[in-house]
């Protein structure tokens, strides 16, 4: 006959086996001590949680998640800050009317850029309405294609309008005003974009001169 297995509350000794002491709806609980191995490792996570979290929130040996995502925004602030000096460096009237906006790929991309981002508010067609119908509905930007540029017509002016938005004196479209997309486009989808409006609309920048 099988020895029935010592009460108590939990076992002390190694390969001790022990029936404890408390019993519920007639279940009842073995106890057995667990291996050295595995109660070292517990025990140095326990170590080790509280050594982190008082370096973590005490000391300066680990950045904080905030740090580390701000360290990040500066740095990709940083890379577009030095592209659109690089764009810049190299950007001109000239350059944008005479070999951006007579090249076809470009033209193409800043059409796509347009579409996806500008069209909501300046019409696919350039005319800040959207056909609904037989009726002509306005949208919230100017029209782009009726020679009249309020805030400087020369490819530049845009950029500078592009990138920044709407100037601060400025009181809208009724109301609405331009967002700065510097922080959703890069200087070259900017370009690409006025190369785009260009093409549309040569007429009014046929004064600028080749270089």
């Amino acid at each position: 006959m099988s020895q029935e297995p010592k009460r108590g509350h939990f076992a002390k000794e190694k390969g001790e086996v022990i029936l404890r002491e408390h019993e519920y709806d007639g279940i009842q609980e073995y106890d057995q001590k667990l291996p050295n191995w595995w109660l070292f490792t517990f025990y140095g996570a326990v170590v080790w949680f509280v050594a982190y979290w008082g370096l973590y929130y005490y000391s300066d040996t680990f950045k904080t998640a905030h740090q580390l995502v701000h360290e990040e925004i500066i740095a990709v602030q940083q890379k577009k800050d030095a592209e659109l000096e690089k764009t810049l460096a190299t950007l001109d009237n000239s350059t944008l009317v005479h070999k951006w906006a007579t090249d076809p790929a470009i033209v193409s991309a800043g059409e796509a850029t347009y579409l996806t981002n500008c069209s909501a508010c300046h019409g696919a067609d350039l005319s800040a309405t959207m056909v609904v119908g037989a009726a002509k509905i306005p949208l919230p930007g100017l029209p782009i294609n009726d020679g009249v540029w309020k805030f400087g017509g020369k490819p530049m002016d845009l950029f500078k309008l592009i990138n920044k938005g709407s100037p601060p004196e400025s009181t809208g479209n009724n109301g609405a005003k331009m967002q700065a997309w510097d922080q959703t486009l890069t200087p070259k989808q900017v370009a690409e974009v006025i190369s785009f409006i260009i093409a549309k609309v040569p007429a009014d920048f046929k004064d600028i001169p080749a270089q």
